[in-house]
């Protein structure tokens, strides 16, 4: 860090919402400084993402957020007008289908995507099968886990609903897609300090100060931005705004699992996105011809909440990594079962709904960008684009509570409400309360 110890904002987190808020807050004249305790930019939540850019969303916001999303992944390296040392993280643009027999496609996601302008096409079982062969079409539905003796059940009929869309893909590298923005953040000024842990929230006459480090620094900012993933409550209660909020946040742990594709099939190559509602998973391609293999959180899943985020079992549980590897052999049924078992496990933040808050907060200057509920990686860019609007509107005077602040996405033309992520909404009763968002 400099010695410059006085900054028009601080960002709390280094991860890919992070970085991406210093970069585009840089660029609209900010000096800001993003502190992390990790030792480098994505190495938190972020750098375990699943990378997935989708645009199956349970609400509008949701799905214009992540349509206007994929423009900036389309766009990426122009987006971040500069080069970065280790090369540019990559897009792979290979698709999506989402499977299923429950309404919420046909009632809510695909109107949804007439009235946004989202390509898709509604897949026969013939048309399912002739793309991705050796698929099972079998309804597997409700989500089941293998000590019910119903999740051996055969199938009595097959998927109703099977829709693709090409603008699905993935992120090759999200730890790499986030040093990109710390990149384009420094070259427009921002500032970025790792191995450093926020102590104390800095409050000054009713309005957030800055920050105090463990290491005794104090760093001045008129702007505080809680940006600090599964740590948001630990922050929020650091600054006294966490009582105050009508949504909260909490940690979830989570495991994704790694696999090799099925025997004759080049997964990597010649596969794609499937969200698979009917046995509670999703799983796309990996490197090595590899299958990522993520849960749904089904109902009949445990959840996991951690208390304290520096302190959960980073270690596959035997009896999820089974359950999951289980359900991908169900709809891929030549997939053998692997005797080693590999994976990451991390943390969500969730929110009460799991829709993320862009908020201010009843401190003035102390805002959020929180409760990303681990779906919210691919719409970074437009996340941090509309805190922005957010933040020079309200340190401008405007009343965002009572009035929230309306943003015109850039690619799009969209206008987003962002009263939507409000910290202080009604439970959102249209969120699919899951990681689909």
């Amino acid at each position: 860090m400099s010695d410059r110890q006085s900054y028009d904002a601080i960002i709390i987190g280094a991860g890919i919402i992070g970085a991406n808020l210093g970069f585009e807050m840089s660029k609209a004249g900010y000096k800001t400084l993003n502190i992390d305790k990790l030792p480098a930019a994505g190495y938190g939540s972020t750098a375990n993402s699943c990378a997935i850019v989708r645009t199956h969303y349970s609400t509008w916001a949701g799905v214009a957020m992540a349509y206007e999303g994929f423009h900036y992944w389309k766009d990426w390296k122009n987006y971040l007008e500069v080069e970065d040392e280790r090369g540019v993280a990559g897009f792979v643009q290979c698709g999506g289908v989402f499977v299923g027999n429950d309404e919420r496609y046909s009632k809510t996601v695909l109107p949804l995507f007439d009235e946004i302008g989202i390509p898709y096409e509604v897949w026969d079982t013939e048309q399912l099968t002739e793309r991705l062969p050796g698929i099972d079409t079998g309804d597997h539905s409700p989500p089941k886990r293998p000590d019910d003796d119903a999740f051996w059940d055969e199938p009595a009929k097959q998927i109703t609903s099977a829709v693709h869309t090409p603008i699905a893909g993935y992120i090759t590298d999200p730890q790499l897609a986030t040093h990109n923005l710390q990149r384009a953040a420094e070259a427009k000024g921002g500032e970025f300090v790792f191995n450093a842990e926020v102590a104390g929230i800095r409050i000054e006459g009713g309005r957030v100060g800055g920050v105090d480090l463990v290491d005794g620094t104090s760093i001045e900012a008129p702007i505080v931005i809680n940006v600090a993933g599964p740590h948001s409550f630990v922050i929020n209660e650091m600054a006294g705004v966490a009582d105050s909020m009508r949504i909260k946040t909490r940690a979830l742990r989570h495991e994704v699992h790694h696999v090799p594709s099925p025997r004759g099939m080049d997964f990597e190559k010649d596969g794609m996105l499937v969200g698979d509602d009917d046995l509670g998973t999703y799983f796309r391609p990996e490197v090595g011809n590899n299958i990522l293999l993520g849960s749904q959180d089904p109902e009949c899943d445990p959840q996991v909440w951690v208390q304290n985020p520096d302190e959960f079992d980073r270690n596959i549980t035997e009896d999820q990594w089974r359950t999951q590897v289980l359900r991908l052999a169900r709809r891929l049924p030549s997939l053998g079962i692997p005797s080693e078992k590999k994976g990451v496990v991390d943390l969500y933040d969730v929110s009460d709904d799991w829709i993320p808050i862009y908020d201010k907060t009843d401190l003035d200057g102390f805002y959020v960008a929180i409760g990303t509920s681990g779906n919210q990686f691919k719409n970074s860019h437009i996340a941090a684009y509309c805190m922005v609007q957010l933040i020079d509107a309200v340190e401008a005077g405007h009343d965002h509570d009572s009035d929230p602040v309306k943003v015109k996405m850039l690619y799009t033309g969209l206008e987003l409400d962002m009263g939507v992520f409000s910290r202080n909404r009604e439970i959102n009763e249209a969120s699919s309360f899951s990681v689909l968002g």
